[in-house]
């Protein structure tokens, strides 16, 4: 039986790149290939856009090609410049390996839905609407789950520090990871850490602390036919928690560690993991999707925050939490491709 030609497209222009190549790598690591044949498209900090052996640490340079992906469903794949001249590399499936901005925020999707190639993960407007914390908020609100009180700021826009009470959280609104975060708690910290957020996107999002355990659910599946991981908490030794800040994270974080399965009562367990399934659904994900949320003393769930191509690393709290439900990587990404292909999970 011919093998599914797979492209996998790893690296991208946001600030969590190196973590994109890391999680290429693993998923490089767990690819059956005696199933697929993986093409893998690696897109520089610039933009640049090549077709290489693997997600190594030389991928850029060593024997790779340019190469774009047609938008012409009539190629249904790649063009690869080779010698002067385009050829054509058809693909069945595209697995997008990128996270943050061009990689989970619709971006990708739509030049994915253009080129009329079935692909992993969210569609456009699940993945632009969980990549804008406050829209997700207020959809999640309107299907009766809880979020934290928050405000928006937008380019040029000045808040009175005065009007809110502290700590609260600011972030950038449509920004991956940790990148731009800020924990403020008194009212002289808040203009500064709103300029920090700035850096990385001009709409700011300044949000009440909540008080409670930081867990997370790994969900995979479309519709009413939901897989989800074992559910994970972040045990924090001080500060706040900080994910891929770390110099060398493959060692652990200076602050936190993810404890799987999380140490909770089992019914507590039970209502976050229907907690992110119903969020999984509200917000439209499909495919794969990892739900952040708080778990407050008196049993309330609350959401954080959606990551729809949540990292694949070894050190990552998706696979993690997958396999602690005992589906190692190798069968979640046989997974991810059947409901790409089919909409079902095989």
């Amino acid at each position: 039986m011919d093998r599914l030609k797979v492209g996998i497209i790893f690296g991208g222009c946001s600030e969590e790149h190196p973590v994109s190549v890391k999680s290429a790598q693993e998923v490089a690591r767990n690819l059956d290939i005696a199933k697929y044949e993986p093409f893998y498209i690696g897109i520089t900090k610039s933009g640049a856009w090549k077709l290489c052996d693997g997600p190594d640490a030389d991928w850029e340079n060593g024997g790779s090609r340019p190469a774009a992906l047609s938008p012409d469903r009539s190629v249904r794949g790649l063009l690869v410049l080779d010698q002067g001249k385009y050829e054509t590399i058809s693909l069945d499936v595209v697995l997008p390996v990128l996270h943050g901005k061009l990689g989970e925020d619709g971006a990708m999707q739509g030049l994915l839905e253009l080129s009329g190639i079935p692909y992993v993960g969210c569609d456009v407007q699940s993945s632009a609407l969980c990549m804008d914390k406050s829209l997700a908020y207020i959809v999640a609100r309107s299907a009766g789950i809880a979020t934290p009180n928050f405000w928006t700021v937008t380019a040029n826009e000045n808040i009175d520090p005065d009007r809110l009470t502290y700590p609260v959280f600011v972030k950038p609104a449509r920004s991956g990871s940790s990148f731009g975060v800020s924990k403020v708690s008194r009212k002289e910290e808040l203009l500064s850490a709103v300029e920090t957020a700035r850096q990385y996107d001009s709409k700011v999002l300044i949000e009440e602390a909540v008080v409670g355990s930081e867990i997370g659910c790994a969900i995979l599946g479309n519709d009413l036919d939901l897989v989800a991981g074992e559910v994970d908490r972040i045990d924090l030794s001080h500060g706040f928690f900080r994910i891929h800040q770390e110099d060398e994270p493959e060692s652990g974080s200076e602050n936190s560690t993810a404890i799987v399965p999380a140490d909770i009562p089992a019914e507590s367990r039970s209502l976050v993991q229907e907690t992110a399934k119903a969020i999984y659904r509200a917000l439209g994900c499909r495919g794969l999707s990892r739900v952040d949320m708080f778990l407050k003393d008196d049993g309330e769930v609350v959401l954080n925050e959606v990551n729809t191509l949540p990292g694949m690393t070894s050190y990552s709290r998706y696979p993690r939490m997958m396999a602690a439900a005992e589906l190692p990587l190798a069968e979640v990404l046989d997974r991810m491709v059947s409901l790409a292909l089919t909409g079902k999970i095989r």
